[in-house]
């Protein structure tokens, strides 16, 4: 009896001894990273960090003013408390630029990676941090060139990391939280800011400096999101692709703002330096001057691509309401901003789509 109660002692001893061990070590694990122990049962979130204000540190230049592209993928995450509980999180530095400064070349990175990462189940969804700039352009390219019904979430902020209330920390958590979500499969790239979820489509820009910037103003938010829920407002619904370019470039597309006393100039000069497309930021429903439209006709003459959007918020550009489309041999952008027409031109023209009637129908593919 009392060898019996010698190593049932004994036993008691060592699970004692086993658990203050792993008390230890996890507690110096938390001391030293600042976060818990990871649960292997966890999705995996890839971070592909690219810059902004989000990595954005203050400036001396006044009380509002920063350097964006300061902190690291990684500082980011280090920096948004309870992040590790949500998933196994892993951060690579595609570039770390201010947003104003986004081109191409980083957005055929980005698609490449995502596309390499979910070919060889690196991860189950991918979280790119982002300057709110340019970042409903960066989207609107990533939604149409990667086929994937993986969750791929933008997500930024307003204000600088070293900011009082800086916005970066909440955005993060809750992006990675939607991204995590089973709900959030099949639904496209997304924009996700201020307990919002955007479709890449829809979403815009809409003020220079306030936290709520950032409004799908024709179809509205597809969900919302807080430290405790996921919502999506409907179902998942169908994409049209296209194919992403071999070549790593995209052909020249510009853009021209339409205003009062318009003339054709900077039309004439666009062609003249080989521009393939020209977007127009049009009044009202996309409409220019009689003196601009002649120019839009020598340029359709020779063989220059033209899309009429509008430079107003919020609408619609539809075929021959003020101007006759099919006489002039014009595409509308239908719901597609100025930027986002420009991209979607860019990739038809890269993927030899010169029929207009075919571009046409892809302006209109989502309805």
């Amino acid at each position: 009896m009392a060898q019996l109660y010698r190593k049932r002692c004994s036993s008691w001893v060592y699970a004692l001894v086993g658990a203050i061990i792993f008390a230890v070590s996890s507690s110096f694990a938390l001391a030293q990273t600042g976060k818990a122990p990871m649960h292997s049962s966890l999705p995996r979130v890839l971070v592909l960090a690219t810059g902004g204000t989000i990595s954005g540190k203050a400036s001396e230049r006044s009380a509002i003013s920063y350097d964006a592209g300061a902190v690291t993928g990684e500082d980011l995450i280090a920096g948004v408390p309870g992040i590790e509980k949500l998933a196994r999180l892993k951060a690579e530095q595609i570039s770390n630029i201010p947003s104003q400064n986004m081109n191409s070349k980083v957005w055929f990175r980005l698609a490449e990676r995502i596309n390499q990462v979910f070919a060889h189940n690196e991860a189950d969804a991918v979280v790119i941090t982002h300057g709110t700039d340019t970042m409903e352009e960066t989207a609107f390219f990533l939604d149409k060139v990667i086929k994937t019904s993986h969750p791929v979430i933008l997500t930024g902020a307003m204000r600088p990391s070293t900011a009082i209330s800086a916005d970066g920390p909440a955005n993060m958590y809750e992006a990675v939280k939607v991204a995590v979500d089973p709900a959030a499969q099949g639904r496209g790239v997304m924009i996700v800011l201020n307990d919002t979820i955007h479709a890449a489509r829809w979403v815009t820009k809409t003020s220079t400096t306030s936290l709520e910037t950032f409004k799908s103003q024709i179809a509205g938010p597809i969900g919302a999101v807080d430290a405790a829920s996921v919502r999506f407002f409907g179902p998942p619904v169908s994409f049209n692709h296209i194919a992403l370019p071999t070549k790593q470039n995209l052909p020249q597309v510009r853009i021209i703002y339409a205003h009062a006393d318009m003339d054709a100039q900077q039309i004439d000069e666009a062609v003249k330096a080989g521009a393939a497309g020209l977007v127009i930021a049009g009044m009202g429903d996309g409409n220019v001057s009689q003196e601009a439209l002649s120019g839009l006709d020598r340029a359709v003459k020779a063989g220059v691509i033209i899309v009429r959007s509008a430079r107003v918020g919020e609408g619609f550009v539809n075929r021959n309401v003020e101007v006759n489309d099919d006489e002039h041999g014009l595409v509308v952008s239908y719901d597609l901003n100025p930027q986002k027409a420009r991209i979607l031109l860019q990739l038809l023209l890269a993927n030899h789509v010169r029929d207009k009637s075919k571009i046409q129908q892809d302006f209109l593919a989502r309805y």
